[in-house]
């Protein structure tokens, strides 16, 4: 099977496998780049992280996640700024080791609405603030922040940023190559105004990372594992690969899958069965050809 070179796997596709395992299978199936969660990285500790990701020979895509910036002023807050200083120093190392055409990008969930408050342009606002606050050190090391807006059902419990017109208008008091978007399809193909929110961040220069994953209903009990291999589900990924493209994107595409089902299976079999998912939902689509390819 030929795979798409510029398919990522996500790390969160293969949720239970370990940092050995997800960098070996993603090799193994041919697949050239991988995104990692923060979470397997410190199991090992950063620098046998960074080494083994060299060691794999895979490009490096993103790092998830910061963010989690909507909390009031106090301990906990300077807390989780600190742990985003951390997370910008991983992503800085991480990048670094990867293959050639490796990108030093953190993803930002910018956390749901503080315990006892209505208040969601105030929570935007720290949300906008806690990015000042890192932007230098992000500068510093040559790391991308993006935010990634998630969809409203999100909006209590894990980001109040809703849409890409939101992270967009956070985005616009920094320069781009500091702070951008996420851009995945689950979280924004509800969106009436998408494409020409695409088109915007395309002509601003902030499309920092495109994601792409299906939505299909019923939803599960936890909503958060309600995501599908690309193709099977009733987000229309072609037009909105088509858009993205447009824009002049060209760099890696991951699939982000939250699954239950999906967590289960084989991470080898899982793999496989999304290099399949993306040439038949998302390469047919495709412009341009990956930079470093």
């Amino acid at each position: 099977m030929s795979v798409d070179p510029r398919l990522s796997i996500n790390q969160a596709t293969i949720k239970y496998a370990d940092l050995a395992t997800a960098l070996r299978v993603t090799a193994d199936a041919g697949i050239q780049a991988i995104g990692l969660w923060r979470e397997p990285v410190n199991e090992v500790g950063l620098p046998i992280a960074a080494k083994m990701l060299a060691d794999s020979g895979l490009r490096f895509t993103t790092h998830c996640r910061g963010g989690f910036f909507t909390l009031p002023d106090g301990p906990a807050r300077v807390a989780a700024l600190d742990d985003n200083r951390r997370a910008i120093e991983e992503t800085a190392t991480l990048a670094a080791a990867g293959a050639t055409g490796s990108t030093a990008i953190l993803v930002l969930v910018a956390g749901g609405l503080p315990e006892g408050s209505r208040d969601l342009a105030g929570a935007r606002e720290r949300v906008r603030d806690a990015i000042g606050e890192l932007a230098p050190d992000a500068a510093a090391a040559g790391v991308t922040l993006a935010i990634e807006p998630l969809h409203p059902m999100y909006v209590t419990d894990r980001a109040v940023v809703s849409t890409l017109g939101q992270a967009l208008d956070i985005a616009s008091d920094f320069a781009p190559s500091v702070v951008g978007a996420t851009v995945d399809t689950f979280h924004v193909f509800w969106d009436p105004d998408v494409y020409t929110q695409i088109e915007r961040a395309g002509r601003e220069g902030r499309i920092a990372t495109y994601q792409v994953c299906d939505w299909k209903t019923p939803l599960p009990a936890d909503v958060l594992l309600g995501r599908h291999y690309p193709g099977d589900g009733v987000i229309d990924i072609a037009s909105l690969t088509r858009a993205v493209e447009g824009t002049g994107y060209a760099g890696d595409i991951e699939v982000e899958i939250f699954n239950a089902d999906v967590w289960a299976a084989d991470p080898a079999h899982v793999v496989r069965r999304t290099a399949e998912a993306f040439g038949e939902a998302v390469s047919p689509h495709l412009s341009a050809a990956l930079d470093s390819a």
